[in-house]
């Protein structure tokens, strides 16, 4: 079976070498090397180690079963990262260069693969691969179980995250001034940046929905005086958070509890969210941002920092509807909805804000999202160590995509700063120059 297997493959891979030359190198598990571009030696080699997964994925193929043949290791990439595959098979015109191969091959190929025994699988791909066990789409807005849908996310460990985020531990996109800057510089550089949009000052009362570790709520506590005050669903973050603010002498200016936003009460001078409104659900929309208005201060500032997506005519297809999408949501991110930022700024002004400045940063998140991936990869025995091969696996590719999803603009970011409303105008300058001047400089944190 393997031998008849094999030769198909290779007829396959011939036949697209011939029309799309990439810089790959195919290894089969007998050891043969397939080089699309007709080369001796490539960087990147995509390695099949069984070869019941090909018959597997052309019997019935998904993305689904093909993050699971990676995830059990049927599936291998060497020489590079996933951002590196990436960017050679989404080369411009693969889909057209493509079509030039010879149908007639490639099903006499594609059958010879078939014939064989591929109901059979080995040990390498026998098991389930970890996955959210739920309503991972969270479609239902009444049953949504937005704690299980973070702790599944975020309590993976604070030491595997500390494996590829920076120094202060930020899981969101970062800020780049200038695009050689570290991962740890233009994170500082975000933070900052957002406080400044804030327009933040001394002994004001800072709210942050989905704080994370703390760093934000630091930040401004430490360089503008604020008064904290945040709130996370995950364990794991809530217990480092509280750690290191008492470590840093902090606790009597910030205050981090463990408990859904709608349970917040009072009333604010300023809020902020940060990577935490892709993870609610468009129906829940209103609520979050009725919520957040009835929280913030009259006079005040409220910065929203979310992935979006592109804007589609045909409103029914929801996020969830594509394959990659659902197997985000299964692997990754339960629950999570992406909506576009039209639809964003018209559920704010509904809800009765007036928008005051909106950013686009995709190009920074498809930067720090590869360096994300980057990081893991290089420290691989580490992550597999502290969370098994499985999670690490699925995590690289996952980062990779997303790089891959900003790239090509299949996935957006933006920050929105508004007011509470037009009658209850802000105080501050009449331009943004004041936002851009005599940001707080950069130092290396000393651990």
């Amino acid at each position: 079976m393997t031998d008849r297997v094999a030769n198909a493959v290779r007829t396959i891979v011939s036949e697209i070498g011939a029309v799309l030359p990439l810089d790959l190198t195919i290894r089969l598990w007998d050891g043969g090397e397939l080089p699309l571009n007709g080369a001796a030696k490539n960087r990147l080699t995509l390695r099949f180690t069984d070869p019941h997964a090909l018959t597997w994925l052309i019997r019935r193929p998904s993305l689904d079963r093909l993050i699971q043949f990676y995830a059990k290791g049927g599936v291998d990439l060497e020489g590079g990262t996933f951002v590196d595959f990436a960017e050679i098979v989404g080369v411009g015109g693969t889909r057209k260069k493509l079509r030039q191969i010879s149908r007639v091959k490639l099903v006499k190929a594609a059958f010879a693969i078939l014939r064989g025994n591929g109901r059979k699988s080995s040990a390498a791909l026998a098991g389930d691969t970890r996955a959210f066990d739920g309503d991972e789409a969270g479609r239902s807005a009444g049953k949504r179980d937005e704690g299980s849908f973070i702790r599944f996310h975020y309590d993976v460990g604070n030491a595997f995250y500390a494996l590829f985020l920076d120094e202060s531990m930020v899981y969101s996109c970062a800020y780049f001034t200038d695009w050689a800057n570290s991962l740890d510089e233009a994170q500082h550089d975000k933070i900052d940046l957002i406080c400044r949009k804030l327009r933040l000052r001394q002994d004001e009362t800072l709210l942050d929905i989905g704080c994370g570790w703390g760093a934000l709520l630091i930040h401004a506590a430490k360089h503008y005086g604020v008064r904290g005050y945040g709130v996370t669903l995950s364990v794991e973050q809530h217990k480092y958070a509280v750690e290191k603010i008492a470590a840093m002498g902090l606790s009597d200016r910030i205050t981090i509890e463990l408990k859904p936003y709608g349970e917040v009460t009072g009333t604010f001078d300023k809020i902020v969210s940060v990577g935490m409104y892709e993870h609610i659900g468009i129906a829940n929309y209103p609520a979050y941002f009725g919520k957040i208005k009835a929280l913030l201060a009259p006079g005040g500032l409220f910065l929203n920092h979310g992935i979006t997506r592109p804007f589609r005519r045909n409103k029914k297809k929801r996020f969830g509807s594509r394959p990659e999408q659902r197997a985000l949501q299964r692997y990754i991110f339960p629950g999570g909805e992406l909506d576009d930022i039209g639809d964003t700024i018209r559920f704010m002004e509904d809800a009765g804000y007036e928008v005051q400045d909106v950013e686009g940063l995709r190009e920074h998140y498809e930067l720090t999202t590869r360096m994300w991936c980057e990081r893991l990869t290089a420290r691989r025995e580490e992550a597999v160590a502290l969370a098994g091969e499985e999670i690490y696996r699925i995590w690289v590719v996952y980062l990779a995509a997303c790089s891959l999803a900003f790239r090509r603009g299949s996935a957006r970011l933006y920050q929105v700063l508004a007011t509470r409303s037009a009658k209850e105008p802000a105080p501050k300058p009449p331009t943004r120059d004041d936002i851009y001047a005599a940001p707080v400089p950069y130092k290396r944190q000393v651990k």
